[in-house]
C-alpha cells in the first residue's frame, strides 16, 4: 500500500485529498513538524530536505515535494491531468508553478507574520498582507465564469484549495473574491476533500466564511 508521510498543513493535504478523490487505498503517517520529526534520520532518508508530504510506493519508488507527487499521482492513474503535450496540459503546468512559487510561498509567509509573529514587523505584517490580496485576486480573476481552473477539475484543484482553505490565517476575506469563493465551497463538499482534509488526523472542521 502507498504511505504518505504528512502532517496537517495546505502541502500535506494537497495529495490526501488526491489520493482520496482518485480513490487510492493509502495508509497517512503523520510526522509532526511542531515537534521536529521531520528532522528524524529515518524520515531525512526518504527526503533529506526535510519536508513533508512524502509519498512512498510498495515497490520502494519515493517522490518529494507536494507538486510533483500530484503529477505522479496524475499521471499513474490517468486521471485529472490533461493529455500531455496539449495546450491544457500546459495551461495546468503554468498554474501548478504558479502555486508552487507564488500562491503558496507568499501565503505562507502572510500566515506567517499575521497569525503567530503579530507586531514583531509592520512591514512584513502589510508586505504578505497585501501580496495574500493581490494573489487571491488573480485566482478569482482566473475562475471567473468557469467551475474548475481547466475545462474539466484536475490536480490544480488539489494543489491550490488547500491554501485556499487558510483564508482566516491570510486575514482575506473570501466573499469579497466571489468567483474564489464559489469554487471554494463547491469543493469543500465533496466527500474526497473533506475525507481529505482530517489527515492523518482531525484538527478542525473545514473553515468556511461566515456568511456561506
Amino acid at each position: 500500500m502507498t504511505t504518505l508521510y504528512t502532517w496537517t498543513t495546505p502541502n500535506g493535504r494537497k495529495i490526501s485529498i488526491a489520493l482520496e478523490e482518485l480513490g487510492l487505498p493509502y495508509e497517512a503517517r503523520a510526522i509532526d513538524i511542531t515537534k521536529g520529526d521531520q528532522n528524524d534520520a529515518d524520515f531525512r532518508a526518504l527526503n533529506p530536505n526535510g519536508k513533508i508530504p512524502v509519498l512512498v510506493e510498495e515497490d520502494g519508488r519515493i517522490v518529494n515535494e507536494s507538486n510533483a507527487i500530484l503529477l505522479y499521482l496524475a499521471e499513474k492513474s490517468g486521471q485529472f491531468v490533461p493529455k500531455h503535450g496539449t495546450q491544457a496540459y500546459w495551461d495546468m503546468l503554468e498554474w501548478l508553478m504558479w502555486q508552487a512559487s507564488g500562491f503558496g510561498p507568499m501565503l505562507g509567509q502572510a500566515h506567517h507574520f499575521l497569525r503567530y509573529n503579530r507586531g514583531k514587523s509592520e512591514y512584513s505584517e502589510q508586505r504578505f498582507h497585501a501580496e495574500a490580496e493581490r494573489l487571491y485576486g488573480i485566482l478569482d480573476q482566473k475562475l471567473t465564469g468557469r467551475a474548475y481552473m481547466l475545462k474539466e477539475m484536475s490536480i490544480l484543484e488539489f494543489a491550490i484549495w488547500p491554501w485556499v482553505s487558510r483564508f482566516e490565517h491570510h486575514e482575506v476575506d473570501l466573499s469579497a473574491y466571489p468567483a474564489v469563493c464559489d469554487w471554494y465551497l463547491r469543493l469543500a463538499e465533496r466527500p474526497g476533500f473533506i475525507k481529505g482534509y482530517i489527515q492523518p488526523f482531525e484538527v478542525e472542521p473545514i473553515p468556511l466564511p461566515k456568511d456561506a
